[in-house]
């Protein structure tokens, strides 16, 4: 193949009868050292990353993960605009297949160039295997595929549904693949309708539809709260008590008092720590520590003031809790989780060790060579720097997925990183085939209210590249489901995880 100047290169030196310049052949000849340069260090630091994650006989999908967080520690901008001004891939979406494309582009410029031997590519089905594998593991883990759409839809339970065959069979009906049942509320007895329920009215419907459960893990919630009745509301500069134990005792000169599910992480919190509450409706600072309580004060507050109730969620991502992902409760709720579900939600996990506390604890109970499936939840900034040998250390022990558990995760580590964090957390699971769940608040106008926002439609659509979707409850969830099946069907002709599918446009 000749390359031909198209008379703008900077300098301007084609030559007659569409020959290659010799200025741009040198640029191939450069390129080309520089590629094979970037697969040697991609292949050096792989080696590294696999012996920190203590793998010897990696899986593929574990070797082009490695291989895909070793590239992605260097900068290849400058290189990926030169490689495409020359009609080269970018390397841009090389996540499921990092060796076979840098591969591919120094195939091509071998031809380009005329040096040395011809190289080969992959054959296709080769090129595109973490593709097939990642689709695999989605149907093992989450069941078979829709026809109209790759991507499945989670619907979070609420706890009426243990009484309510009617509104299982229609989530069904309408198109829900997952139905998820949260285990920090309700019983073993609850829970054992609902995914009753769920079973019959698959069969009713003569669909396959899984059940997933989540294990609570140490989430920390607000218990009493006083003042019981007429809960002042608070705003930027006003103060509140968390305490350890006991009923908590009202105080003249602090507005609100709390006690917490957690009662250890009173002591550990320590002045400046900042404290979160009800997903980051309300910001405060830890001012004093002692004697069993914590002042806060109140830095930000939505929009009115915010109230403190019981049973909300509390975020503290400065504070070193110690505490282990699995509690005793996890641990006697996995019996009814290995009888009902097909799959394990795990909150908090954070380390690899964390995995191996998961599968003792399945032994323990007879469960360890169960088919259990495992959702890895991701909510603290440890658990997304840890994420590839999270992947690494659960890869063959048990079906794998991760959740995005967005609504955590942007508390620990903040709103505007979310959406950077999301997407990285997207490419990390890809380059190693493992389905991921798009968690939290989707569609939450529309589940909550009966009509959706902008910015609700935008969302769920940008859902559509994981593999699968999840609706938390709410009055108008069946409506949601239905909206949410034809959108990702649609929003899956336009986009195949990062890369745009350029299907034929019929609005102009």
């Amino acid at each position: 193949m000749e390359l031909q100047s198209n008379g703008t290169s900077d300098d301007d030196s084609s030559v007659p009868g569409g020959q290659t310049s010799v200025p741009a052949k040198e640029e191939l000849v450069r390129l080309s050292g520089e590629v094979s340069a970037l697969r040697a260090q991609v292949l050096k630091g792989a080696e590294d990353l696999l012996a920190t994650y203590g793998v010897t006989e990696p899986s593929r999908e574990i070797l082009n993960l490695s291989h895909y967080v070793s590239l992605r520690r260097h900068d290849i901008r400058p290189l990926q605009r030169r490689l495409m001004r020359h009609g080269l891939s970018s390397m841009g979406r090389l996540e499921s297949r990092v060796l076979p494309t840098l591969d591919a582009v120094l195939a091509a410029l071998s031809t380009m160039t005329g040096q040395g031997a011809n190289l080969t590519v992959a054959p296709e089905t080769a090129f595109f295997s973490g593709e097939r594998q990642l689709e695999e593991a989605s149907a093992v883990l989450f069941g078979p595929k829709p026809d109209n759409r790759r991507g499945r839809i989670m619907v979070t339970f609420p706890s009426e549904a243990a009484e309510q065959p009617d509104f299982v069979r229609d989530l069904v009906r309408k198109g829900m693949n997952i139905a998820r049942i949260n285990c920090a509320h309700d019983n073993p007895d609850t829970w054992r309708k609902m995914a009753a329920l769920v079973r019959k009215a698959a069969k009713k419907e003569g669909r396959e539809v899984r059940i997933l459960m989540d294990i609570a893990g140490p989430k920390i919630r607000t218990e009493t709260v006083l003042p019981a009745k007429k809960v002042p509301k608070l705003d930027a500069g006003d103060r509140f008590r968390l305490v350890v134990d006991g009923k908590p005792m009202a105080h003249p000169d602090i507005a609100v008092t709390a006690s917490v599910s957690l009662p250890q992480m009173v002591e550990r919190l320590l002045p400046g720590d900042r404290v979160l509450y009800d997903d980051s409706k309300l910001e405060g600072v830890v001012e004093e520590v002692s004697g069993g309580e914590a002042v806060i004060r109140v830095k930000r507050a939505k929009s009115g003031g915010t109230k403190i109730r019981p049973g909300k969620g509390v975020n503290l991502p400065d504070t070193a809790l110690g505490v282990s992902p699995l509690t005793s409760k996890d641990q006697q709720d996995l019996e009814t989780v290995i009888a009902c579900a097909d799959m394990v939600g795990y909150s908090f996990v954070s380390r690899p060790q964390d995995i191996d506390l998961l599968e003792e604890a399945l032994a323990r109970i007879g469960a360890a060579g169960h088919p259990l499936g495992l959702v890895a939840k991701i909510e603290r900034p440890e658990a997304v720097e840890n994420l590839p040998a999270l992947i690494a250390r659960a890869s063959g022990r048990r079906p794998l997925a991760v959740m995005i558990a967005r609504g955590d995760l942007a508390s620990e580590i903040g709103f505007e990183r979310l959406a950077e964090m999301q997407e990285e957390i997207l490419w990390i699971c890809e380059a190693a085939s493992t389905p991921v769940i798009w968690a939290t608040q989707v569609l939450e106008s529309l589940v909550k209210f009966g009509s959706p926002s902008r910015g609700d439609m935008t969302d769920a659509a940008m859902a559509a590249r994981a593999e699968c979707v999840m609706l938390n409850k709410g009055p108008a969830v069946g409506e949601a489901v239905e909206l949410l099946d034809r959108l990702v069907s649609r929003m899956e002709g336009h986009m195949a995880k990062k890369t745009p599918t350029l299907r034929a446009l019929h609005s102009w």
